[in-house]
C-alpha cells in the first residue's frame, strides 16, 4: 500500500495481532516487544531503556508498550517501516484507532463499526463503554508515539520530522505563554491528532448499595479486602501488594506503595476490615506461606497463589453481576473519598494526603455532588414548592377590606 492518503481506505483495513509484548522477569528489562517472527525490536527497546532511566515503573513502560504495540501493527499491515512513518500514517491510525473495536482477548482482532451497546446501566447509571478505545487511551497512545519518535529524533534513529506533530497553537509559541499569574493553571492542547477528553466526574457507590454489594460477597477474604478499599481510599494495586510486615493492626494502619511516586505510606483503616482480615488469616492459616515478607492476599482455590489485580478484578465483577451493576475497583477509591470528603471535621488537605494526590485540585473533584444527591434534592424542593402553592392565602389583618387589597395586589381582572 502506497503513502497516498486516498487509496487508504480505513473501513475496510484489518490489523491482525501480529507480534506480542512479553515480560521478561529482569528488573533491567522488565517487558520486551516482540515483532511477528519472535524477535526483539530494537527501537522500542532503546525507547523503554530510556523509561526507565527516567525512574518510570515496570507497569508504565507495560502500559507504554501496548501503545507502541497497537501502532506497530498497524504499520506492518500497511507496509511502512516505523522510522518512514509520515504524517499521513500517524493521522490514519489516529483516525482508525478512534473507529476501530478492540481485538478480544485470545480471539483474532476483526473490523467493526463502534456502536452503542445499550443505556446506561439501571444500577449504577454508567453510559456503556462500547466496543472501540476510549478517548483517555486514544490520547495515551497519542502522546506515547509522539515520545518514542522525539526519542529517536535525537540521538538520530529516527526520522527528522515527527510523524505526530504538536498542535499548531503550540508551535508558535510556549505553553501558558500568556497565563495570568493571578489564575490557576490550565491543559492546554498538546498534539495534533490528541482527543478532546470529557471531563469526568468520579462516580462512588451510595451507601444503600454499598450494604447489599458488601453482604453479596462470598468470602472473608472478600470482605476483608473490599473493607480495607472503602476504609483508606488506596488503590485497588496498593492494597493487593502488601505485605505482613506492613499491617499493623494495634494502630489500625496499614503501609502501602504509591503508584506514582513509589513512596511507602501508611495510612488507617476501619476496625471492621482489620476483623475481616483475623478471619481471612485464621481461615487460610496453615495452607498459605507465613512470614513477615509474605504477601498478605492469596487466591481462594488450591494451588494457592498470590491474588493479582485481575483476580480481584474478576471477583469483583462477579460481585456485580449478582447486582446488575458495573462498579469497578477504582469506584471503592471514589467512595472512600467522598465519605472523607463529606466529613466536615477532616480538611481537603487530610484527604489528599490519604489518597496520596500530588496536587490538591485532583481532590477537589470530590466535592462535586452525586447525581443521585442532586436528583433527591430537586425533587424534595418541588415537593416544597407544591405545599406552599396547596396552602390557602392568608386572611389579611383587621381593618382592611379584601376586596380592595385584591384591586391593590392586581388579583382581580
Amino acid at each position: 500500500m502506497t503513502n497516498d492518503a486516498s487509496e487508504r481506505d480505513l473501513r475496510t483495513l484489518v490489523v491482525p495481532r501480529w507480534g506480542r509484548l512479553v515480560e521478561t522477569g529482569d528488573r533491567y528489562e522488565p517487558y520486551r516487544l516482540l515483532d511477528r517472527d519472535g524477535v526483539t525490536v530494537e527501537a522500542v527497546a532503546v525507547y523503554f531503556q530510556e523509561l526507565l532511566a527516567a525512574g518510570k515503573a515496570p507497569s508504565t513502560v507495560r502500559s507504554y508498550g501496548m501503545d507502541v504495540l497497537r501502532w506497530w501493527q498497524f504499520l506492518q499491515v500497511v507496509g511502512i517501516p516505523w522510522d518512514r512513518a509520515t504524517r499521513v500514517e500517524a493521522r490514519d491510525f489516529s483516525r482508525w484507532i478512534q473507529l476501530t473495536v478492540k481485538p478480544s482477548r485470545g480471539k483474532a482482532a476483526g473490523r467493526r463499526s463502534v456502536q452503542a451497546t445499550g443505556g446506561p446501566n439501571p444500577v449504577t447509571g454508567k453510559p456503556p463503554t462500547g466496543p472501540g478505545y476510549a478517548a483517555t487511551t486514544v490520547a495515551h497512545s497519542e502522546t506515547v508515539l509522539r515520545r518514542f519518535y522525539d526519542i529517536h529524533r535525537d540521538v538520530g534513529t529516527g526520522p527528522l520530522i515527527n510523524p505526530f506533530p504538536l498542535d499548531l497553537s503550540r508551535r508558535s509559541g510556549r505553553a501558558h505563554a500568556h497565563r495570568n499569574p493571578m489564575d490557576g493553571w490550565k491543559p492546554e492542547r498538546v498534539g495534533r491528532y490528541r482527543p478532546s477528553l470529557p471531563q469526568r466526574i468520579p462516580r462512588s457507590i451510595p451507601d444503600k448499595w454499598f450494604d447489599e454489594l458488601f453482604a453479596a460477597l462470598p468470602s472473608h477474604r472478600d470482605r476483608a479486602l473490599v473493607a480495607f478499599w472503602i476504609s483508606t481510599g488506596v488503590r485497588a494495586s496498593e492494597l493487593i501488594g502488601i505485605r505482613q510486615r506492613d499491617v499493623d493492626p494495634g494502630q489500625q494502619l496499614i503501609s502501602v506503595v504509591r503508584k506514582g511516586s513509589r513512596a511507602v505510606q501508611q495510612v488507617s483503616a476501619s476496625a471492621d476490615a482489620f476483623v475481616w482480615l483475623r478471619l481471612y488469616q485464621q481461615e487460610v492459616h496453615g495452607q498459605v506461606p507465613r512470614g513477615r515478607a509474605q504477601l498478605v492476599w492469596w487466591t481462594r482455590r488450591r494451588p494457592f497463589r498470590p491474588l493479582t489485580y485481575h483476580g480481584a478484578h474478576r471477583m469483583f465483577e462477579r460481585v456485580n453481576a449478582s447486582l446488575g451493576a458495573d462498579w469497578t475497583l477504582h469506584d471503592l477509591r471514589h467512595s472512600a473519598a467522598v465519605r472523607m470528603v463529606r466529613d466536615p471535621k477532616l480538611s481537603l488537605a487530610d484527604v489528599q494526603w490519604v489518597l496520596g494526590h500530588a496536587h490538591l485540585s485532583a481532590t477537589e473533584v470530590y466535592l462535586t455532588p452525586r447525581k443521585d444527591e442532586v436528583v433527591a434534592g430537586v425533587l424534595a424542593h418541588h415537593e416544597r414548592q407544591a405545599r406552599e402553592y396547596s396552602q390557602p392565602a392568608p386572611s389579611p389583618a383587621p381593618g382592611y377590606n379584601p376586596a380592595s387589597l385584591d384591586v391593590l395586589f392586581g388579583r382581580l381582572s
